[in-house]
């Protein structure tokens, strides 16, 4: 069944279970939004900010610089991507398990959600740490669906914010990216040792595995999720890296036989979704990974797997957070990089000057932003059908 279907179930169900039990689990219903608020985890945040305020000052006094350093550069991208907007889509919304024609990255289910948890957690729990470092008061602390997609947040009291100084609300604004960029190095620094001494000692690859299929491309009901690929037109293919090599000299409109763990194969190619100069398959793969000999004796099957699923976990881990990370210093409002980017014009000009000045960059954004969303979502969708 289509990933979609699922979401779509699970829409259902969600939503008919909140309005029945609406009133019993007090939940919220905004349009498209269901919130539950609640006064549980106040105190472990009290507890955190409190052990050591002067660490947690410190540390976003570092952040700060950095939020902003990640502000410009995003900005910059953006703008970038505006000039190439009808080339190829830069800004692309990513479902886990949703794949499509156009979508420069496949995001697997399970990993995407465990991901996007903590994308969600640790965001929420740095704002409301660093609120109550301040001083300031958590109203509440609650769930949200916004129609399918989950979500968490902590609800500083907007009224306190307002009468800290502007150092401490940069602070607060700034610690949702800031922590989810921490947790992104940790995640990409394990990856990193996972990947350079754990997995090739205990690994080797043996041609490639089609990860997944792209529906309505060249490769849809021919190749299939799970086949192992040994070679492509008479060519061996041990790993990724030969196959990238064999796929940059493909070109349009040619025939590619492939041989695999469940027979012989051929499609022909097609003009790539993202850049009508190259060639498209329409599948996704990975090394197809065997045990060395010798490890299974020394740690067994288990072990060297757990270690080879935690590199796959790290790794999406670490670009949700990234990716959530930046995006949020975007000088956008109600952004957090919108809200770090009023206060620190309104250390120079008027709060008359600043308002026009970031609202004008916020819709100028927002629209760029639409644009390639839809028009990447709108072509996805037209090359499926």
């Amino acid at each position: 069944m289509n990933v979609l279907w699922y979401y779509a179930i699970a829409f259902i169900v969600i939503w008919v279970l909140a309005l029945l039990f609406k009133d019993k689990l007090k939940i919220d219903i905004n349009g498209p939004l269901l919130m539950r608020r609640t006064g549980r985890m106040r105190d472990l945040i009290d507890r955190i900010a409190q052990k050591s305020p002067r660490f947690w000052r410190i540390f976003m006094n570092i952040g700060i610089p950095v939020a902003v350093f990640f502000m410009a550069y995003t900005f910059y991208l953006i703008i970038l991507a505006s000039t190439m907007i009808f080339q190829a889509p830069q800004v692309v919304p990513i479902l886990p398990g949703v794949d499509y024609p156009g979508n420069p990255l496949f995001l697997p289910l399970g990993y995407g959600l465990i991901g996007l948890v903590t994308v969600i957690i640790v965001h929420e729990f740095a704002h409301g740490i660093l609120a109550r470092v301040e001083g300031v008061k958590i109203k509440s602390i609650g769930v949200l669906l916004f129609t399918i997609i989950p979500g968490a947040f902590v609800e500083p009291d907007e009224e306190e914010v307002k009468k800290v100084s502007r150092l401490a609300k940069l602070r607060i604004y700034a610690a949702g990216s800031i922590f989810n960029l921490s947790l992104a190095a940790i995640a990409l620094g394990i990856l990193y040792i996972l990947s350079s001494f754990f997995i090739p000692a205990a690994f080797h690859s043996e041609g490639i595995t089609v990860t997944s299929v792209v529906p309505k491309s060249p490769s849809d009901g021919i190749l299939k999720e799970g086949m192992i690929i040994y070679n492509i037109n008479g060519q061996d293919i041990k790993n990724i890296t030969e196959y990238a090599q064999l796929r940059n000299n493909t070109k349009i409109g040619d025939i590619l036989t492939f041989k695999t763990n469940q027979g012989t194969f051929t499609i022909k190619t097609l003009p790539n979704p993202n850049n009508s100069t190259l060639a498209y398959a329409g599948f996704r793969s990975a090394d197809n990974l065997v045990l060395n000999k010798g490890v299974s004796n020394t740690y067994g099957d288990i072990i060297p797997w757990i270690l080879f699923y935690l590199k796959e976990l790290f790794t999406w881990i670490g670009i949700l957070n990234l990716a959530v990370g930046t995006i949020n210093l975007l000088p956008i409002k109600p952004l957090d990089g919108g809200l770090i980017f009023e206060e620190l014009l309104g250390y120079k000009l008027s709060k008359e000057t600043v308002r026009p000045i970031v609202n004008t960059i916020s819709y100028v954004l927002i629209a760029i932003l639409v644009v390639n969303i839809v028009y990447g979502i709108g072509r996805g969708i037209l090359l499926s059908i």
